[in-house]
């Protein structure tokens, strides 16, 4: 049963619900397969037969939806007969099912929580030594954000939520320089779950460690400024066989571990690196309440932000200085957090947010200069697009690429290229475009192919081999621990250093070149990236693209996700229906674990 879970259920973000519309038409198929399967291998009477495949069947789908477990009640579970057991026993018997007095569970993900619950319990529960830090409050003027020093000077389990912009990293930096300075010898480490978000987090760390203040009191050495950031898949050192090397056994070498974009974590994730975190060690876990849940099961810090014996473990940072008062962004993601869950009239919706935010006009082109006004742009697609209007859009689109095709030009035209390619990847790193599914005119695969097409006609001197030219950004979609490189990697193909003809790809992220040879040959072309991947990176512009086929992807999550990618600039480029759909429904996780804590933490 456990392989069969872990085969359904990876790491890979590409077999999630982004991809629902290629799964809609195989999921009956396969979970038939897997669910007579299952029945197969226990004694069972005819009677109950029918009624305990549509129960499993449910359970697998479920599961498909990001749930661990679906709810008990009006469910007749002894039809499933042998194939289940109470969780008073499941600690010493094994079965497919586990049920408690309110929910109904694979055994893999009861197993999951009961095994987290008892390793956040272990560090919420830990005394560890407080650090005197009255001599360092005057580095935070924000009272929540000095809540959040003073929670991480107190106690091993830390959480520090906000949304974009409340200075989450700015406060986590003062946070690390009052440790470096209080706790000798301190071992830190640093890690996100994708490599992306890892390269933002340490983007935004140098940029906050080179503050004056923190410098001038001596607080930042050498060491903490060239800090490194990993993955988690990393930092445990999770193999191909995905055992860990740090485990409940032999665990983490570190006084501190920081988690950033930990709205990404999953069950199974969460676990493992609970299960690492060594006896005196804080653990800091940042995130966005607000962002989408991890792409497998789980949804671990919005369980966690639900316990009441862990609120003086959490701290939430409210003020926003990435949006000012009154920015478009920063009053479209308040739109859709404060957007209810079924609005009768959704005319009524779409009219309070003209108003409130920005009326549908016509994507045009922006051009980003330093400490302009944000920008939101929203048109709304056609109820029915024809193939002969697609061009149109497809050009709307590569808008915001146009500097990065200037650029790339003058890296073409140089006869020492040897750092311009940090001017490529810098101009690249200003826009992206992020849609919700793989499939369509506006999938994935369609809008990569035509914003190649777009590059290659705006700078006819390039030359194509195979898959290959100058300036094709790639992203990895698994992770390859022989080339170091971990799914979300974002690279840029230029040409070669030193063999004449060839191309090797950079990776800003790991500072790293790689042969573009040696690289797989499925590897995904990147101008647009799915919401899901979007998640832990920042660009100053993001086109964000929803037709009619994403309709049942959509949810409040998932745009709000989509528009806080930006700092500057977004371009809303809709389907009505989906639009609306986007803003009133809030994604709702089944899940034990809550539950599973609170009574770990009252034994």
């Amino acid at each position: 049963m456990d392989k069969y879970v872990e085969n359904v259920v990876d790491n890979s973000e590409d077999k999630c619900v982004e991809n629902i519309q290629q799964l809609e038409s195989q999921i009956p198929e396969w979970i038939q397969t897997w669910s007579d399967y299952i029945l197969k291998g226990y004694p069972h009477s005819e009677k109950s037969h029918d009624q305990a495949l549509e129960l499993i069947q449910e359970i697998l789908m479920a599961m498909l939806n990001g749930d661990s477990c679906i709810e008990r009640e009006n469910k007749n579970i002894n039809v499933l007969e042998s194939h289940v057991i109470a969780d008073t026993i499941a600690e010493t018997t094994v079965a497919p099912f586990v049920y408690d007095d309110k929910y109904l569970y694979l055994y893999r993900y009861w197993h999951l929580e009961q095994s987290l619950a008892t390793q956040v319990a272990r560090l919420k529960l830990q005394r560890i030594p407080a650090i005197d830090i009255s001599g360092f409050e005057h580095l935070l003027e924000d009272q929540h954000q000095k809540s959040a020093m003073n929670m991480v000077a107190k106690h091993a389990l830390n959480i520090i939520t906000g949304g974009p912009g409340t200075g989450k990293t700015y406060t986590l930096a003062r946070i690390i320089a009052v440790l470096n300075q209080a706790i000798p010898d301190i071992r830190i480490a640093m890690a996100a779950p994708t490599g992306k978000a890892a390269q933002r987090m340490k983007e935004a760390l140098q940029n906050s460690f080179d503050d004056p203040k923190l410098n001038e009191m001596g607080l930042v050495s050498d060491r903490l400024k060239n800090q490194e950031t990993l993955t988690i898949h990393r930092l445990l050192g999770l193999g191909h066989q995905q055992k860990p090397r740090f485990h409940a056994k032999q665990q983490l070498p570190f006084d501190v571990i920081v988690i950033d974009e930990a709205s990404m974590l999953d069950l199974n994730l969460a676990t493992l690196l609970f299960n690492a975190v060594p006896e005196n060690c804080r653990l800091i876990l940042l995130g966005d309440a607000h962002q989408l849940a991890s792409v497998d099961v789980g949804s671990v810090l919005a369980d966690l932000g639900e316990v009441p014996a862990l609120q003086e473990n959490r701290v939430n940072l409210l003020t926003s200085r990435r949006f000012k008062e009154g920015a478009l962004i920063g009053k479209m993601a308040k739109f859709i957090q404060q957007s209810e869950n079924s609005l009768p009239d959704t005319t009524e919706l779409l009219t309070n947010f003209g108003v409130q935010v920005v009326v549908p006009s016509d994507i045009e082109p922006i051009v980003i200069q330093p400490e302009m006004s944000d920008i939101i742009q929203l048109e709304y697609l056609p109820e029915t697009i024809k193939i002969s209007d697609l061009p149109e859009y497809y050009q709307k689109l590569s808008y915001g690429f146009l500097n990065y095709f200037d650029v790339l030009q003058s890296y073409l035209n140089t006869e020492d290229f040897t750092e311009k390619h940090k001017d490529v990847v810098k101009a690249f790193d200003q826009y992206r475009i992020l849609t919700a599914i793989h499939h369509g005119a506006f999938g994935l695969e369609s809008l990569n192919h035509e914003m190649e097409k777009v590059l290659f006609q705006r700078l006819p001197r390039l030359v194509k081999q195979g898959d290959w030219y100058i300036g094709r950004p790639v992203m990895m979609s698994y992770n390859d621990y022989q080339l170091g490189l971990s799914n979300g990697d974002i690279g840029i193909c230029f040409k070669h250093r030193t063999q004449s003809g060839q191309f090797e790809v950079y990776f800003p992220s790991l500072d790293k070149w790689v042969s573009a040879a040696r690289l797989p040959k499925n590897i995904q072309t990147a101008f647009a990236l799915t919401i899901h991947k979007s998640q832990g990176s920042e660009f100053s512009h993001t086109a964000v693209v929803l037709d009619s086929a994403a309709t049942k992807l959509l949810s409040q999550e998932l745009i709000y996700t989509a528009i806080t990618r930006a700092k500057t600039a977004v371009s809303l480029l809709v389907d009505v229906q989906a639009f609306i759909q986007s803003l009133k429904i809030k994604t709702v996780r089944h899940s034990g674990l809550k539950d599973k804590i609170i009574l770990k933490i009252n034994k």
